[in-house]
């Protein structure tokens, strides 16, 4: 591996970066899984299962009943069920998956607890911290796993980080940049646009940035944010400046009004990390030395399945009998969710019903 010589001068290590020790999809144990709200991110994660994992998909749930049937004839899904009760009552489902908008995570992963399923929550966890609270007591109580489908946590570009964060490998951490904006309009994503619906950019967009800050910096002292809403109410774009306990900053920003570069970085008192854009997806990941000279890189496979990781993860752990991820702690999720409020107090944005 190349040196970086300006490093050593300093006083740093030799700079590598660390290969992923991220499990293969497959070896994870097989569950059957039952699906609810057959949509967009659902048809996404039920192929990521089929092509990358041993994973079961047994059952989907809709209000729709034609609606969750034409979704099970296409992927070959034994049963679909024209309710969500109907379907987290089936006994041959281990897990429920919930991909339903923000709006309705909370009502159907309480559902599925509540019978006794395990259950995968798309991100967003929740509306807001109050609804994650709650879940995540009643799983408590009902002996459960839960988790956030936060899926960048758990991809092997993302190991690849962490473990140089941990190791200290980048000296003191001191900014963190990361943004996520597309060009988004309500004829193509309505969902997005609609308050009822829990839209605006935070919530889809935005928690990208606001996690990966999250997981680099641990919880934020401050958290500063400026906005523009969209035309219906939701937030369009913010920018929000958060400050870790260690005094490092974390620069974010999240927009529906326009494609951004979608890129993160770490920078430290002895290297930087960069992250390509997509950060959240599987990206290659580049050590940059003091001398802004390309000490080592990391690309990782590229798969369109990328959903995969974060059902085996689940698997995984409920094989071992843990109720939760260490990858993507139940604590972390409702600590993100709490800025996520903050930050919607800072935008003067609230949803019906809250």
């Amino acid at each position: 591996m190349p040196l970086d010589q300006s490093a050593e001068e300093h006083g740093a290590p030799r700079l590598a970066l660390p290969a992923p020790r991220t499990p293969s999809p497959r070896d994870a144990p097989a569950l059957k899984w039952g699906v609810v709200a057959p949509g967009w991110i659902a048809a996404y994660f039920v192929e990521a299962l089929q092509t990358y994992t041993d994973q079961k998909v047994v059952a989907v749930g809709s209000r729709d009943a034609g609606r969750a049937r034409a979704f099970a004839d296409r992927f070959g899904i034994p049963s679909a069920y024209g309710s969500y009760a109907e379907l987290v009552e089936d006994p041959d489902v281990d897990i429920v998956y919930v991909a339903s908008p923000h709006s309705g995570h909370f009502e159907q992963a309480m559902q599925a607890i509540e019978a006794g399923r395990h259950v995968l929550v798309e991100k967003a966890f929740t509306r807001n911290a109050r609804e994650a609270e709650l879940l995540i007591e009643a799983a408590r109580e009902r002996g459960v796993f839960l988790m956030e489908a936060m899926w960048t946590r758990f991809l092997p570009h993302i190991d690849v980080v962490r473990q140089v964060i941990e190791s200290g490998l980048l000296g003191d951490v001191h900014t963190v940049m990361a943004d996520h904006g597309q060009p988004m309009t309500p004829d193509v994503t309505p969902r997005l646009f609609a308050p009822e619906l829990a839209g605006g950019a935070l919530l889809d967009l935005g928690v990208y940035p606001v996690s990966f800050a999250s997981m680099v910096l641990g919880s934020f002292s401050s958290v500063t944010t400026v906005g523009t809403k969209a035309f219906t109410g939701v937030d369009g774009q913010a920018s929000i400046l958060v400050t870790a306990e260690s005094g490092a900053h974390g620069i974010l920003n999240t927009t529906l009004f326009g494609r951004t570069p979608t890129t993160a970085s770490i920078a430290g008192t002895h290297a930087r990390l960069e992250i390509d854009g997509p950060f959240y997806g599987p990206a290659a990941v580049r050590l940059i030395g003091r001398d802004n000279q390309l000490i080592d890189s990391f690309v990782p496979p590229q798969l369109d399945g990328g959903l995969c990781y974060e059902a085996a993860e689940a698997a995984r752990c409920i094989g071992a009998g843990r109720l939760e991820s260490d990858l993507m702690p139940l604590a972390e999720t409702l600590s993100v969710m709490r800025v996520l409020d903050g930050i919607r107090r800072d935008l003067d944005v609230s949803f019906p019903g809250e």
